[in-house]
């Protein structure tokens, strides 16, 4: 299993403790923090919990989200991937991006290298994603990676959309497009 993946434009590797102050400042953001169905609160005590969540997933699964970095940059950017934690729905695939990078649409070319490393590297023959009612931004980048709506469903308490895709779908998908 890749620990890292790179698209045209980010490099997609494990999240660390030296992320810390970039995720931070991410989360710090009242407006990023809305659209998380994983709600973590926007204090930098908050963002050390969830930042230690997600490297402690990667213990336990041997999967969890990426650090998203420009390549071009090295600027930290945001973070997604695989995850799966105690009473998720199922393999998901989430993302958030700091903010500062939204409109450039890295945010589709990351979820689309997590959908293919969930597919690829972890076999999976079906992925979810959470997605809050109002956050239409997040929809959307599921709608370009394939995924469809499934169901509403209540995620930690709020009401949610779940969204995704089979690997049938995802490789009819491929397949068609290289054609």
């Amino acid at each position: 299993m890749r620990t890292q993946v790179e698209t045209k434009r980010l490099l997609l590797r494990p999240l660390t403790g030296d992320d810390f102050d970039d995720y931070a400042a991410m989360l710090a953001d009242p407006e990023v923090a809305a659209g998380l169905a994983e709600s973590t609160g926007t204090s930098a005590a908050d963002a050390w919990r969830s930042l230690a969540t997600f490297i402690g997933h990667r213990h336990i699964r041997g999967y969890s989200h990426f650090a998203l970095v420009e390549k071009d940059t090295g600027r930290f950017v945001g973070r997604a991937g695989p995850w799966q934690p105690h009473g998720f729905p199922g393999l998901g695939v989430g993302w958030c991006l700091d903010r500062r990078f939204w409109g450039r649409g890295y945010a589709t070319e990351a979820a689309h290298a997590a959908v293919r490393y969930c597919f690829t590297d972890l076999g999976a023959t079906e992925i979810v994603s959470v997605i809050l009612p109002g956050n239409e931004r997040s929809a959307t980048v599921a709608e370009r990676v394939g995924h469809r709506f499934l169901r509403e469903l209540t995620y930690r308490g709020q009401q949610a959309r779940l969204y995704g895709q089979s690997a049938d779908e995802w490789r009819a998908r491929e397949n068609s497009a290289t054609v």
